[in-house]
């Protein structure tokens, strides 16, 4: 791709859609290849999705000339491919600020612009909203009011897709338009039966091409339609706009759309990247290996020294890791697609059968099955593995991707156990403890970030890692237990604190949920205990150890720190678990205020009888 100028470019983004509903449509080609120019060159010096954008360029260009937003509704599924739109709605010059904190987010927002109603970035939604949007403009009286949901061919592989489906179509009265953006694939190619049906629409060599899974649901169907020729979509767009029903359109693209270096990439068409270099599409040096990476070189390992080690994704193989394992065994990697329920039940059914399987899933994704965890998995004892992916705070991708709530809703799970690597060493251990556990489910928790050196340990003991202790004659003032990757930024800490004269342990408990029962013991010994993890500060590892300490007496004061119960924006991760106080500083100062809290006398009320407190709740000193 040459880099040109952005005069068409300029000129309609500044004047909005009125300059866009006028160009005349010979000058539609330029506009595009300016619009891609554009993405090119922001996204690679940012970091963002890439790929998906490139071949939505014409389609919503379409969309932006056929329909009058933000009167007419458009939903994005799933939002990452909404950048074009940003453009076209007077976001231009916030593009370099892209996915930075406080910057243009790469998803849909609604604090952006009035253009953007559905902040989605978890696939197969938007047509549930476009269901319930529909009836309320019904409702309204303002059915003149168009509904549009653009779905990929990958998010169609999601149960709730085909769910709304069912509902849009059994009402004929009631137009929605849906759009597929059929580019084959999502991160990988599109999988399943659903995958084979598009294929043959778009070849067109069904026996009958307008007689198809959709039209039996309901729908009208146009296509297939050249998701690159801008009059042709618009074509399309009018004509289903007029029907005054249930429509799909079906718009055949090609993802990384001109732009040579995402053509060629077989892996997934450049579909998110980092910072690149625009010419080639690849990073200027090596950034090390991340977690990711690691787990995908361990589990090939494992999978080599045990037949029945089996793989479950939801449409996620690369971004996971399972890519290794898949090229050497491929008959024991399954690829469900976007279907998260169905993959955890899949491998519920896979366990029963007498395979381990081993769900890899983005954490924030593992919300959407926490039923089929919880009834399917976990109520039949069955050892099933879940390596959540990205969990904690991930950065630049934002609220709905920040994988913080997996602690909160698995501690809810009778019989799970959870692990938190807090180095590459303790990945492959603990991922070999999993897979040896036969009687319920367990999990290993891995963060969206590059592996740092090996923490070793002191002295296991009891199963857990102790990583410092006080320096000879020091007391054991403050107990800090750390989960995973924290275990860092705690042993900052502890540095910091014994500045301040204080005797720190620092512990990582390897498996923190649920609580060793040793722990609690550990904790008598101290005159205070912080915990430590990169989930929400409620409902985690703290709050269980604090619940185990009152159940067996132990009345050392139990402070946690975590993340806030908030929707947290997107930024650098380690600016954001700073800001959380998850960091060396910020632990060091809520262990001190914490320990200073615990030696300050307290005002008595009156007529409530006096104790020494030291005396009364120090194991040491009773």
């Amino acid at each position: 791709m040459t880099t040109r100028t952005s005069a068409l470019l300029n000129t309609v983004t500044d004047d909005g859609e009125g300059g866009l509903c006028d160009l005349p449509a010979e000058h539609l080609s330029v506009l595009a290849e300016e619009i891609r120019s554009f993405l090119v060159e922001k996204v690679c010096a940012s970091g963002g999705h890439l790929g998906p954008n490139l071949g939505m360029v014409e389609l919503t260009l379409a969309l932006h000339r056929v329909f009058d937003s933000p009167r007419d509704t458009i939903v994005f599924d799933i939002g990452h491919q909404s950048y074009v739109h940003k453009l076209l709605t007077g976001r231009r010059k916030a593009f370099d600020s892209l996915r930075r904190a406080g910057g243009l987010t790469g998803y849909p927002s609604r604090a952006e612009s009035v253009h953007d109603l559905v902040e989605n970035s978890h696939a197969s939604t938007a047509l549930s909203y476009a269901d319930g949007l529909a009836k309320a403009r019904a409702l309204s009286g303002e059915g003149d009011r168009a509904v549009v949901a653009v779905i990929g061919d990958g998010a169609l592989t999601g149960g709730m897709a085909w769910e709304a489906l069912d509902n849009i179509g059994a009402a004929p009265d009631r137009p929605v338009i849906v759009i597929i953006n059929d580019n084959g694939r999502s991160y990988a190619p599109t999988t399943g039966a659903l995958a084979g049906h598009l294929t043959k629409l778009r070849r067109n060599d069904t026996a009958n091409a307008r007689a198809n899974v959709f039209t039996d649901l309901g729908f009208a169907y146009l296509g297939p339609v050249d998701g690159h020729d801008t009059v042709a979509l618009e074509e399309a767009l009018r004509g289903a706009r007029a029907m005054l029903s249930p429509v799909v359109v079906h718009a055949v693209t090609v993802k990384g759309r001109g732009y040579r270096p995402a053509e060629a990439d077989e892996a997934d068409c450049l579909h998110a990247v980092g910072v690149v270099d625009a010419s080639t599409g690849r990073p200027a040096g090596s950034s090390g290996w991340s977690w990711t990476s690691v787990f995908g070189r361990e589990l090939l390992k494992v999978a080599g020294e045990r037949d029945d080690v089996v793989a479950v994704t939801a449409s996620m193989l690369r971004p996971t890791g399972l890519h290794p394992m898949r090229e050497a065994y491929p008959t024991r990697v399954f690829d469900v697609g976007i279907a998260e329920q169905h993959a955890v039940t899949s491998a519920a059914g896979l366990a029963m059968g007498g395979f381990h399987p081993v769900v890899a899933i983005y954490a924030t994704f593992l919300n959407r099955a926490f039923d089929q965890v919880l009834m399917d998995v976990a109520l039949h004892r069955l050892a099933v593995t879940f390596v959540l992916d990205r969990a904690g705070i991930t950065g630049p991708d934002g609220a709905s991707h920040h994988g913080m709530w997996d602690l909160n809703l698995l501690s809810a799970v009778p019989g799970l156990r959870m692990a938190a690597p807090r180095d590459p060493d303790r990945l492959g251990e603990l991922l070999r403890e999993a897979l040896t556990h036969k009687e319920g489910p367990t999990v290993l928790r891995l963060p969206k970030a590059t592996v740092g050196p090996s923490v070793p340990a002191l002295a296991r003991v009891d199963g857990m890692d102790v990583l410092h202790r006080p320096r000879s004659g020091v007391p054991d003032d403050v107990l800090l237990v750390s989960a995973g990757p924290l275990a860092a930024p705690a042993l900052a800490a502890a540095a910091l604190l014994e500045e301040q004269g204080l005797g720190v342990t620092v512990v990582d408990p390897r498996w923190v949920l649920p609580i060793n029962p040793a722990l609690p013991t550990l904790a008598a010994r101290h005159r205070s205990v912080v915990t430590v993890e990169d989930g929400l500060r409620t409902g985690g590892m703290g709050t269980a150890l604090a619940q185990a300490c009152r159940d067996t007496a132990v009345a050392v004061p139990v402070t946690t720190l975590g993340l806030p119960t908030a929707f947290i924006p997107h930024g650098a991760r380690d600016t954001l678990l700073a800001q959380a106080g998850l960091d060396g500083p910020g632990i060091a100062a809520a262990a001190l205020a914490a320990h200073r809290d615990r030696l300050t006398p307290h005002p008595v009320p009156p007529g409530v009888a006096t104790t020494n407190a030291m005396t009364a709740t120090d194991p040491r000193r009773a």
